[in-house]
């Protein structure tokens, strides 16, 4: 079974930064993709950025510019960093993995919350 352990997220102010960590217990050098994603209240899950195989990187619109997704495969981790954040990113934020036949694991999710 693998297993995803997120870190990294809290309460800051609306132009602040934080990073978040994505600990997975498994190799990721062969992982089809990774990625977070992001749930706000009473609204659905929603993609905000992903990282392929190879390093393709795709980011939602609402965040382009201002989110960086990076890998550390050392250390089998994906982070997210989150700068010049808005209180319209305050969710609950998950990292998600895809095996290359195509099997989804999911952390348990951490609170971002934006203060205006």
């Amino acid at each position: 079974q693998v297993q995803l352990v997120e870190s990294g997220g809290g309460l800051v102010q609306a132009g602040g930064s934080l990073r978040l960590s994505c600990v997975v217990s498994r190799n990721i050098f062969s992982l089809a993709s990774m990625g977070w994603y992001r749930q706000a209240p009473g609204k659905q899950r929603e993609s905000v950025a992903t990282i392929t195989n190879g390093g393709s990187t795709n980011y939602a619109d609402s965040v382009k510019g201002r989110f960086t997704i990076s890998r550390d495969i050392a250390k089998n981790t994906v982070y997210l960093q989150m700068n010049s954040l808005k209180p319209e990113d305050t969710a609950v934020y998950y990292c998600k993995i895809q095996t290359p036949i195509r099997m989804d694991y999911w952390g348990q999710g951490t609170q971002v919350t934006v203060s205006s």
